[in-house]
C-alpha cells in the first residue's frame, strides 16, 4: 500500500510512505513527475538506488516496516528525504566514495549504490544513525549536464 500526503509547512513538502518492497515503479513515477525531461533518467537511477537501499538494506524487505519519502521543490532545487526503520549504518565520509570502487566491492557487498548517489545528486547527507538520507538535485545548473540520458 502507498500513502501520499501533502502538508504545507514553511515550504510545500509532500510525503509518500510504502511497505518495504522492491516494486518501485509507482513510487518512482510520483517522485519524478515534476523533474524536467532531460534530468529524469539520471534522477530515476539515483532515487531507485536510494529506495532499494532503504527497503532492502535498511528494512530487510520486512513488509511490516515502511519507507518514508518527503520531497519538495525549492526554486530549482529538488529535495528528497528518505527514511527507513532499520538499525542504520555508518554513513561513509565523502572521501571514501572514490572513482575506483573495485576495492570497496571486494571488501563488502558493493559500494556501487553509494557511488551512484554521489554522481547523480548535488548533496548526499545521512543522519547520524544512518536511517535517513537527504538528497538534493539542482536542475538548472548550466555548468552541469545530465550524465544519464
Amino acid at each position: 500500500m502507498v500513502a501520499i500526503s501533502s502538508h504545507p509547512v514553511k515550504r510545500s513538502w509532500n510525503t509518500i510512505s510504502f511497505a518495504s518492497t522492491l516494486y518501485l515503479v509507482p513510487i518512482l513515477e510520483l517522485l519524478l513527475a515534476e523533474i524536467p525531461c532531460q534530468w529524469r533518467s539520471e534522477v530515476k537511477l539515483g532515487l531507485q538506488e536510494a529506495l532499494v537501499n532503504a527497503a532492502k538494506h535498511g528494512n530487510k524487505l520486512d513488509p511490516g516496516k515502511t519507507v518514508l519519502v518527503r520531497f519538495s521543490i525549492i526554486t530549482d532545487h529538488y529535495w528528497w528525504i528518505i527514511s527507513d526503520e532499520g538499525a542504520g549504518f555508518r554513513p561513509p565520509q565523502a572521501w571514501e566514495i572514490g572513482l575506483d570502487q573495485s576495492s570497496v566491492c571486494q571488501e563488502r557487498e558493493c559500494g556501487r549504490g553509494l557511488y551512484i548517489l554521489h554522481q547523480v545528486f548535488d548533496k548526499v547527507q545521512w543522519n547520524r544513525q544512518g536511517t535517513e538520507l537527504r538528497l538534493c538535485k539542482q536542475v538548472k545548473n548550466l555548468s552541469k549536464m545530465p550524465i544519464v540520458q
